[in-house]
């Protein structure tokens, strides 16, 4: 019976069975080479890590915005409440320095009074009140003026009345003007942590441009002469940077553009987007028309300039420029019309 043949041996690299240790050694590189391939194929099945799309970091800036907006028109807020209180404060001031100098005055016709009891000996009560030239409260005053001549008295205490009327509204000025420059330094350190957020998302998202000018449609029905006038200077600001706080002329934040156009027409607005509210007349929807103010968010701390069509002239956030767009990606609070 034929013996049946070998098949013919194939020589494996690394191994062979008359070498002590063949074995192991082909095992050994076995498996690494089985480990390789096993790591290779999970780098090739793993995932890409997708770097964030501009519409998505667009999405993020616009939600840390939404936090930071509210902040920055908190501020313009007590920035004009601050600036109306310091000229009141001032003109106060000039109001008392009057009755300062009527009092003074008044103290020395009561010394040429007591000079002439002087050989009689003037109380010491009454030493105290001609040498002061700070008397105590008003009633210690009153106590010591029962000494002195009736007419005397009434001028004296009329002066002094007044004058401590107007001190105690000073010192309420006073008082909140520091509580509101307190305020305000709050206020800027709270912006200036988000706004920092917000820079480091934008660092890594190309600059938007946009053209000068460009941008505002043709205004069609009746309008007044003070919204063309302001719809004309706002659409001129197309393509300006945004800066919270700017009024113009050369960049802005939301509510300083549009106090920056009415200007321009004449009408004096806040820096402020709640006082803008409250200073225009209530426009429904329905009525609205270009040259009205649009407010957003419940808050109301974003407004623009109405153009009609559902389209507006803004000032939107840090990043993007004064341009036109619509009105709908926002919730629309309301409608005013200034004048």
């Amino acid at each position: 019976m034929p013996v049946a043949s070998m098949p013919p041996h194939r020589h494996v690299p690394g191994w062979s069975p008359a070498r002590p240790g063949g074995a192991r050694r082909f095992g050994r590189r076995l498996l690494t080479l089985v480990a390789a391939v096993v790591v290779g194929a999970g780098a090739l099945t793993a995932p890409a890590y997708a770097e964030p799309s501009v519409d998505e970091i667009e999405a993020q800036i616009d939600k840390k915005w939404e936090q930071l907006e509210p902040t920055i028109e908190q501020y313009n807020k007590v920035r004009a409440q601050l600036k109306v209180n310091k000229q009141k404060s001032a003109e106060l001031e000039k109001k008392i320095e009057p009755l300062a100098l009527e009092t003074e005055l008044a103290m020395n016709r009561v010394g040429d009074l007591a000079a002439r009891y002087y050989i009689s000996g003037p109380s010491q009560d009454l030493g105290a009140l001609l040498v002061s030239t700070k008397p105590g409260t008003l009633a210690e005053q009153l106590t010591m003026l029962d000494r002195l001549a009736s007419e005397e008295r009434r001028q004296l205490e009329g002066v002094l009345a007044v004058r401590a009327k107007y001190d105690g509204q000073k010192l309420k000025l006073d008082t909140l003007i520091v509580g509101q420059e307190k305020q305000t330094k709050e206020l800027a350190a709270k912006k200036t942590q988000i706004n920092t957020e917000i820079k480091q998302l934008q660092s890594s998202m190309p600059k938007t441009v946009v053209p000068a000018g460009g941008g505002c449609p043709t205004i069609q029905g009746v309008v007044s002469s003070a919204a063309r006038t302001a719809i004309r200077t706002a659409c001129a600001q197309v393509g300006d940077p945004y800066v919270w706080g700017a009024t113009g002329p050369n960049s802005f934040d939301c509510s300083g553009l549009t106090q920056y156009a009415y200007k321009a027409a004449g009408i004096s607005l806040t820096h402020f987007t709640g006082a803008q509210w409250n200073e225009g007349r209530a426009i429904p929807r329905s009525e609205a028309r270009p040259g009205d103010l649009v407010f957003f968010f419940s808050d109301l701390h974003h407004v623009g300039l109405y153009l009609g069509n559902d389209k507006m002239v803004h000032a939107p956030r840090a990043g993007k420029p004064v341009n036109v767009s619509s009105i709908n990606t926002m919730p629309v609070a309301g409608f005013r019309r200034p004048g």
